[in-house]
C-alpha cells in the first residue's frame, strides 16, 4: 500500500556514475517483476538488442554500455536497457506548443497514477551535449530539451498493439542527444522505428512547430497543428477513449488560440488538468519547456519549480494528490466498459487506507470498480509476485502497472 504522494528528485550527473546507479539499485527490482512477468525473457538475445542499438542509434551504444556496466552487466539488464521489442507499456497525457515572433513554448500534462512514475528530472551531458528530461526505463525520457533549444514531449497514441522497434522513450533520449532542430528531429524519427504508437510534440529555439504520429514498427505521420493526446488519425479505434477523455482534450487543445506564454496556464485547469487519481488517472506534473531560455518549469501539484538547463539546480520535492480537490463526477458508463467515477461521497482522508497498486492493476488491465472496495480491509489481492512501486513506464494490460 502506498501513500497518494509523490517524490520529485532533480539529478545532475554529467556521466553515467553513482548517481546513475544508485538510482537503477533502488528502481530495477520494480521494473525486472515488470519485465519478467511480461515475458520481457523470451524477447531479442542481448547481441540482437545491441546491435539494434548499433545499426539505428550508434551514437547512444558508449552510453548504453557503460549504463549495462553500472547496472551489473546482467544478460536481462542489458536487454532491458535496450529497450528493443519491450514488452507492452501504455500511458495518458496531453501536449501542445505555440510559438510567436518572440516566445516559444512547448508543455504537456502526464497523466497517470502517483506510484507509477519514476519522479526523476536528470541532467546529463553523456555525449558532451546538455540535456534535462523527465525519465522513464531509467535513461529514457518521456520529455525533455537540449543545448541547442530543442525539445520532445509524448504521449500514449491510443492503441496497444506493437511492432518491431524500440521503447519510444529511448527514441525521445535519442533525438534530444543528437539533434539540434525539429528538422534534424524529423529526420531521425522517421528513421527509427518505435514498438507501439506514440504522438509526439516537437519545438525549437527558432519556434518551429511538429506533431507527428508514430507507428508500431515503424513510419511516422506528421499532422497540422502542434498538439497530442491519447489518439490517432485514421480507421483505429483508441483504448479507453471515454475513460481518458481522450477527444475532448484534444478538441479543447485545437480551439485554443492563446500566446505562447499562456499556454501553461490551459494545462492546469479541466479538461486538460485530469484529478481522478483513484482511478489511475491523474495529472502528475505540468512540464512547460521555453526553447529560447532553454528552460523547464514543473508545476507539481500547484507549485511551481523552475529548473534553468544552464543553472540546474539538485533538490527534491514532495507532491500530496490527496491533497488534490475531488475529481467531478462523470457520466455514467455501461458495466464492463469504463472504469467508473469515484463518486461525489468518497473521503479522500480514506486515502491512506486504500491499496492503490490494485488499484493501478486493475485500470491497467481495464477493470474498474469502485474505489472503496479498495479500502485495506477488503482489498483485491492477486496471485502474481509484484513490488508495491513500480516504475511509470510499467503500465499496460498486465499483472502489475505503468506510463
Amino acid at each position: 500500500m502506498t501513500a497518494m504522494t509523490l517524490t520529485f528528485d532533480a539529478v545532475d550527473e554529467a556521466t553515467p556514475g553513482p548517481k546513475w546507479a544508485a538510482r537503477w539499485h533502488r528502481s530495477w527490482p520494480a521494473y525486472e517483476a515488470w519485465f519478467v512477468a511480461r515475458g520481457g525473457d523470451s524477447g531479442p538475445s542481448r547481441e540482437e538488442c545491441r546491435s539494434a542499438l548499433r545499426r539505428h542509434m550508434p551514437e547512444l551504444v558508449p552510453t548504453y554500455d557503460r549504463l549495462v556496466a553500472l547496472a551489473g552487466g546482467s544478460d536481462r539488464a542489458a536487454r532491458f536497457l535496450s529497450t528493443w521489442c519491450p514488452p507492452t507499456y501504455l500511458g495518458g497525457c496531453s501536449v501542445a506548443a505555440a510559438a510567436s515572433k518572440r516566445h516559444v513554448r512547448l508543455v504537456r500534462n502526464y497523466d497517470l497514477s502517483p506510484e507509477l512514475n519514476e519522479g526523476l528530472l536528470l541532467r546529463t551531458q553523456w555525449r558532451g551535449r546538455a540535456v534535462m528530461g523527465m525519465v522513464e526505463f531509467l535513461w529514457g525520457l518521456s520529455d525533455g530539451i537540449n543545448d541547442a533549444g530543442l525539445c520532445v514531449a509524448l504521449a500514449y497514441g491510443g492503441r496497444s498493439e506493437t511492432g518491431v522497434g524500440f521503447g519510444i522513450t529511448t527514441i525521445l533520449r535519442y533525438v534530444l542527444e543528437t539533434c539540434d532542430t525539429v528538422e534534424e528531429a524529423l529526420v531521425a524519427l522517421a528513421r527509427v522505428p518505435s514498438h507501439m504508437a506514440y504522438n509526439l510534440v516537437l519545438a525549437d529555439a527558432s519556434g518551429r512547430l511538429a506533431s507527428v504520429e508514430m507507428a508500431p514498427g515503424g513510419g511516422l505521420t506528421v499532422m497540422p497543428k502542434p498538439v497530442a493526446t491519447n489518439h490517432q488519425s485514421g480507421n483505429t479505434a483508441a483504448d479507453r477513449p471515454a475513460f481518458t477523455r481522450t477527444f475532448e482534450r484534444r478538441a479543447h487543445l485545437e480551439t485554443l488560440r492563446v500566446k505562447p506564454r499562456k499556454l501553461n496556464r490551459h494545462f492546469l485547469t479541466p479538461p486538460l488538468l485530469q484529478d481522478r487519481y483513484a482511478q489511475g488517472f491523474g495529472t502528475l506534473f505540468t512540464a512547460e519547456y521555453d526553447p529560447k531560455a532553454r528552460a523547464l518549469g514543473l508545476t507539481l501539484n500547484g507549485e511551481r519549480w523552475n529548473q534553468p538547463l544552464d543553472a540546474f539546480e539538485e533538490g527534491q520535492r514532495i507532491a500530496n494528490y490527496a491533497q488534490t480537490p475531488l475529481a467531478r463526477p462523470t457520466p455514467a458508463t455501461p458495466p464492463h466498459s469504463e472504469p467508473p467515477s469515484i463518486g461525489v461521497d468518497v473521503d479522500w482522508a480514506l486515502a491512506g487506507s486504500i491499496d492503490w497498486s490494485a488499484v493501478a492493476r486493475d485500470f491497467a488491465e481495464g477493470r474498474g470498480r469502485d474505489i472503496r472496495s479498495y479500502l485495506s480491509t477488503g482489498a483485491p489481492r492477486r496471485s502474481c509476485a509484484v513490488p508495491s512501486v513500480l516504475p511509470s513506464s510499467a503500465q499496460g494490460p498486465i499483472c502489475h502497472a505503468t506510463n
